[in-house]
């Protein structure tokens, strides 16, 4: 691991669609929690994460390209991470997994692609921590892609989204259920995790879109039911509401130690430390092109980074194109404004088809 430790076996839950001809293999990295059933299949015809942007026909089309997502190094659904079993104690890594890089989610993927027989991507697409990603991998592994898409994602994460990001951490580690990283797995810290999750919910969408979305509308129980939540303090408005399902639906599908891992990677990720300078670029990148993507409203990954990004990318070498997209939905926008983020990436890709 690139922070120290070893794992001395690593397993990685993937999903693949459309057929591998030649070199159209095209890598999906994730974001922080998703697993990798970005799109449904005959295999598993649940909608996915990215439904609307994967498959025969869409965007990232599985007609032309062989699509595969993998589920991170370090998560929680398949793939070896703090709540995977070490096969060296025969007990859950918990907090003895060793400390997570952005890098070494990148290493582990380059791995698992070798021991499938491909050396060669025609392109990688990442949003948000997939960005971080799929950045490391094209300056960890240079020649082995020719194109990339960067979403809502950075060269290295602002204070901002450290501070955020670290406060979820900690509210985490402040549930007595935590017990020092050592909880049974059936034993979450529930309360902690609903707390992240909803303070995770009020940066992943803009001040403007619960404003337009809301306003002050009050939560209107049925008849003889009281208002959800503490009896002293309940939950009045529907914004609280929205908040509080949300963290329902993300508490018992993710486990915490995983989300503390892979949160504090995408703190630690800068990509100056692979030689990136904001004035000369990375002339090893090798790169042909890149389409960079970055929301307006994007508070955790200002669309100024996104500039920035772009900006090394063509002082790289890579023909670049940077796309500033006006949606209200902050940064979960590539995961619901498919009305914008749908031609984008659809245009691109099929330049790339050609």
């Amino acid at each position: 691991m690139r922070r120290g430790g070893v794992l001395p076996e690593v397993e990685l839950a993937y999903e693949t669609w459309g057929e591998a001809r030649g070199d159209n293999h095209v890598v999906i990295f994730t974001g922080l929690s998703p697993s990798a059933h970005a799109a449904s299949s005959t295999r598993d015809p649940d909608p996915g994460w990215w439904e609307n942007m994967v498959g025969p026909g869409k965007p990232i089309d599985s007609d032309v390209f062989h699509v595969i997502c993998f589920n991170s190094l370090g998560s929680c659904f398949g793939s070896t991470g703090a709540a995977s079993f070490n096969p060296e104690t025969g007990r859950r890594w918990g907090v003895d997994f060793p400390t997570l890089s952005i890098e070494d989610i990148a290493q582990a993927t380059h791995e698992a692609l070798r021991e499938l027989g491909i050396t060669q991507l025609h392109a990688i697409v990442g949003p948000s921590m997939g960005g971080m990603t799929a950045l490391a991998y094209c300056l960890m592994f240079p020649g082995t892609v020719r194109h990339l898409v960067s979403i809502s994602s950075a060269l290295a994460a602002e204070p901002h989204a450290i501070a955020l990001r670290s406060l979820q951490r900690e509210l985490i580690r402040s549930d007595p259920a935590w017990k020092g990283g050592r909880y049974a797995f059936e034993e979450q810290p529930v309360a902690g995790m609903r707390l992240a999750r909803k303070l995770g919910m009020t940066t992943y969408r803009s001040a403007q879109e619960w404003r337009e979305r809301f306003g002050r509308a009050r939560i209107q129980p049925d008849p003889g039911e009281s208002l959800p939540g503490d009896p002293a303090f309940p939950l009045r408005f529907e914004v609280e509401g929205y908040l509080q399902s949300r963290a329902d639906r993300f508490v018992g599908a993710f486990d915490a130690n995983c989300y503390q891992y892979l949160s504090q990677a995408m703190d630690l990720f800068d990509a100056a430390e692979h030689g990136v300078d904001a004035e000369r670029g990375h002339p090893g990148l090798a790169l042909e092109s890149a389409l960079v993507i970055g929301v307006e409203t994007d508070a955790l990954f200002p669309v100024h980074q996104q500039e920035a990004l772009a900006g090394v990318l063509r002082k790289s070498g890579a023909k670049t194109e940077f796309e500033r997209l006006p949606s209200l939905q902050g940064h979960d926008a590539f995961l619901v404004d498919m009305e914008r983020f749908v031609p984008v990436i659809g245009g691109f890709m099929k330049k790339l088809a050609k």
